[in-house]
């Protein structure tokens, strides 16, 4: 049976989440008790150490219990203490475990835009928070019309964060179709890529426009599952042969930082025509690697 094989391998994965996320609380509390710029320095270093060797230990046992082949092809040259922005398709709950172990200790820890209502999931809600992800609401176009006050609330939060990504080596990740690909949704928004959904824009003008020039680059990262899209059991019942990884190192746009999104119609126009040139590449690129071999 599946789960006589992923039942050891989820109570791992929780041993080794209790082993990094305690030490990491107390770290945490330190930091939020004596609230001074000398301890905050000392203790981000411990906490983004602990989340990656909590990250390292996971993806060795990706290693050790299955036989996923990795094929990473595209830019090699990154830097751990770099300011950078990554963008990536959605497919899977799998694409985390894929890009923790592409960028780990390569480039600063990855920290992503969570939906508020995840602050509750045990264990690991604490441990984002103590890490600085912000938790947003993630609210609709109608709602936002309905009460405008849910939009600035967000872009408050996206600007907060980024006051405090500022003064750190950072990686900002933010899978820009805003949900998983299913070809239910593909269908339903009458997407015109083949591979992607519709990317979402605005988040990302946000944050260029909080972090303005301290961003150095744009990491456009493509995830393909050749054999079909993944569950997470899939992955620890070793049914996911290969996974291919496309990272592409490109220089954000002078023109685009600090930007008014939300009321420059322009200027918002601008931006969505970059973000759909993006897209175009990255619908491309997946074709090219569902067609190649090895």
């Amino acid at each position: 049976m599946v789960w006589l094989r992923v039942f050891p391998i989820l109570l791992l994965v929780a041993l080794n989440t209790l082993a990094h996320c305690l030490p990491l609380f107390v770290v945490a509390l330190v930091k939020a008790i004596l609230p001074f710029k000398k301890v905050r320095l000392a203790c981000n270093p411990m906490l983004t150490g602990l989340a990656e060797s909590w990250i390292g230990v996971n993806s060795a046992m990706m290693g050790l219990f299955t036989r996923t082949r990795f094929q990473v092809s595209g830019d090699a040259d990154l830097e751990r203490d770099g300011h950078y922005l990554v963008l990536a398709n959605h497919q899977s709950w799998v694409d985390i475990l894929v890009l923790q172990k592409v960028f780990n200790r390569r480039i600063p820890l990855l920290r992503f835009f969570l939906k508020r209502s995840l602050f509750w999931v045990p264990v690991l809600g604490l441990a984002w928070w103590a890490l600085d992800f912000p938790f947003m609401g993630r609210y609709t176009r109608k709602q936002i019309a309905r009460n405008p006050e849910l939009g600035r609330r967000d872009m408050e939060v996206t600007r907060k964060a980024c006051e405090k990504f500022n003064a750190i080596p950072v990686a900002v990740m933010n899978f820009v179709e805003g949900t998983r690909f299913t070809p239910a949704k593909h269908d339903s928004q009458g997407s015109p890529f083949r591979h992607l959904l519709k990317p979402k824009s605005g988040g990302v003008a946000f944050v260029l426009d909080a972090m303005g020039k301290g961003l150095h680059a744009l990491l456009d990262v493509t995830i393909v599952y050749p054999k079909g899209i993944p569950s997470m059991i899939d992955l620890m019942a070793n049914r996911l042969p290969e996974v291919k990884v496309l990272v592409r190192k490109l220089p954000i746009p002078a023109e685009l930082i600090n930007g008014n999104y939300q009321d420059d119609r322009t200027f918002r126009a601008q931006f969505q025509q970059w973000m759909n040139g993006l897209w175009e590449q990255k619908d491309a690129d997946i074709s090219r690697l569902l067609e190649s071999r090895g």
